[in-house]
């Protein structure tokens, strides 16, 4: 049973999924550690950033546990569409973290595993590592955000080749694609990711939850709503955040800035 481990270390919250030997497949149980460990993001003012793997060399995640999809089949009503539903919250939850969360794909992801990383902001996979959707193998469609999520990500071609052909992409293949911003030798992506992670550190808070929420939004909004809204957001920060006086008075003094409170609740 995949149990999800998650620790602060210096501005950053590390969550794993903890199953080694089911290929860290999804549970009720791991929702739970996954939903604890946001939970723990969202109550921490000093987090940069959030980073998720898979425990292990052979996969970050397969999706949901067999033995459960077995209860789930029998009882689609009262067993497989409130893990769905649930689901979908866990991955929206860290859609909204006002910190990016980074996908450490150490090795196989598919199905839920792959709209996971989907619900990720930024993803770094192992050149070993292969990533596809294979729902349409098993007769069903992806039910967990993964066809909305890859056309907006990827477009409308691509994400079909994803889904309706299950293919199966690897290495350099997910960063042409726009689904990976880094791929290296497994053994590289703690290097890897530790370069991005030394950049968020000792920012503003307020200004990456800011940067975070107006970049999701183009998306979902035309572009004249969409600059309005970065206009709003932007307009909340300067006047109610230490952030923007507090970097300019240090790059002019020479010194590293002291941001203060980084609570950003009320930039939501």
């Amino acid at each position: 049973m995949t149990e999800v481990q998650h620790l602060a270390v210096d501005q950053v919250l590390y969550v794993v999924l903890d199953g080694e030997a089911q290929m860290n497949s999804l549970t009720p149980q791991a929702l739970d550690g996954l939903e604890a460990a946001i939970t723990s993001a969202e109550q921490s003012d000093d987090l940069r950033a959030m980073v998720i793997t898979g425990s292990g060399d052979k996969a970050f995640s397969v999706g949901i546990d067999i033995t459960y999809l077995g209860a789930c089949f029998a009882s689609p009503g009262e067993v497989f569409l409130p893990f769905i539903d649930r689901l979908h919250r866990v991955l929206r939850r860290l859609e909204e973290l006002p910190i990016p969360v980074i996908a450490r794909v150490n090795g196989l992801a598919r199905a839920g595993g792959f709209e996971l990383i989907l619900a990720c902001d930024l993803v770094v996979v192992a050149t070993e590592a292969r990533v596809g959707d294979i729902h349409l193998e098993f007769g069903v469609p992806p039910g967990a955000g993964a066809s909305q999520r890859a056309a907006r990500k990827l477009g409308d071609q691509r994400a079909k080749a994803l889904m309706l052909l299950s293919r199966w992409l690897v290495g350099a293949e997910l960063v042409e694609w726009g689904l990976a911003i880094a791929a290296v030798p497994r053994a590289d992506l703690d290097g890897e990711i530790e370069s991005m992670l030394a950049l968020l550190r000792g920012r503003s808070r307020p200004a990456i939850a800011v940067t975070k929420r107006t970049i999701s939004a183009a998306a979902q909004l035309p572009l004249a709503e969409g600059l309005a809204y970065e206009r709003a957001l932007f307009a909340q920060h300067l006047v109610e955040t230490e952030s923007p006086a507090e970097g300019y008075l240090a790059f002019v003094e020479k010194r590293s800035p002291s941001w203060g409170r980084a609570d950003v609740d009320h930039l939501r």
